[in-house]
């Protein structure tokens, strides 16, 4: 805690004194928070993007002098941790290990899938971030889980970043795959004119199979059955 009180220290204007208020608003705002911080950084990353977050623009939707901000964040860099990390939060009340482990298994992928494409952001960002605790705590939970169905010890790490891997490439490809109906119709027409040179994808309409939910949850039954003890 001093570490962070020294370097809020370093970033305040000389001549001010420390006080109380500085934490606070101007006007009838409510007092600055950590929380209050979390959240208003995740609307402005929903609103903006990771270009789009700065402390300058971070503090003026907080009606809030960006020095202030400092009194709570080391820098920016922490802000994207504790944005995405708010995120990914899941809560359970039961302790890992029922009958259904692969049930366990789609609940949890199925929120976190979820999650990620309510703040787009946060897919792209993850791989870059040091895992906060609800990240962590997802990835222990899917560890007890796979381990109590019987996954080897040695095979654990392997299942877990292949269903991460899973996970992530299907919610990047999601977020951005975002064409219209018509963009997809002209899209698959002329596939369908190249038939001669790709005959397999013109016959399955591949650019019009938009039922996103329904792959995901097959192709994750694809990925479970590999894992599944034998």
């Amino acid at each position: 805690m001093a570490a962070k009180r020294s370097g809020a220290q370093s970033r305040r204007p000389r001549g001010k004194a420390a006080s109380p208020r500085s934490a606070r608003e101007p006007g009838n705002e409510p007092a600055l928070s950590l929380e209050r911080i979390v959240t208003t950084a995740v609307e402005l990353l929903d609103a903006e993007g990771i270009d789009g977050l700065t402390m300058r623009r971070l503090a003026d939707r907080l009606g809030s002098g960006a020095m202030s901000l400092y009194w709570h964040v080391e820098n920016k860099e922490k802000v994207f941790d504790l944005a995405l990390d708010s995120v990914l939060e899941y809560r359970v009340s039961e302790p890992a290990g029922s009958q259904d482990w692969r049930g366990e298994i789609v609940q949890m992928l199925e929120d976190w899938r979820a999650n990620m494409l309510r703040h787009p952001w946060s897919a792209s960002l993850l791989p870059r971030r040091a895992l906060g605790p609800n990240i962590l705590a997802r990835l222990e939970r899917l560890n007890k889980i796979l381990s109590g169905a019987g996954v080897a010890e040695a095979d654990l790490n392997v299942a877990i970043w292949s269903l991460w891997n899973y996970v992530i490439g299907a919610t990047v490809t999601r977020a951005n795959f975002d064409l219209s109906q018509e963009d997809r119709a002209a899209a698959q027409e002329r596939l369908t004119d190249l038939g001669e040179r790709y005959p397999a994808l013109a016959r399955s309409r591949l650019l019009l199979d938009d039922d996103w939910d329904g792959a995901f949850r097959k192709g994750l039954d694809f990925l479970l059955d590999g894992l599944a003890p034998r």
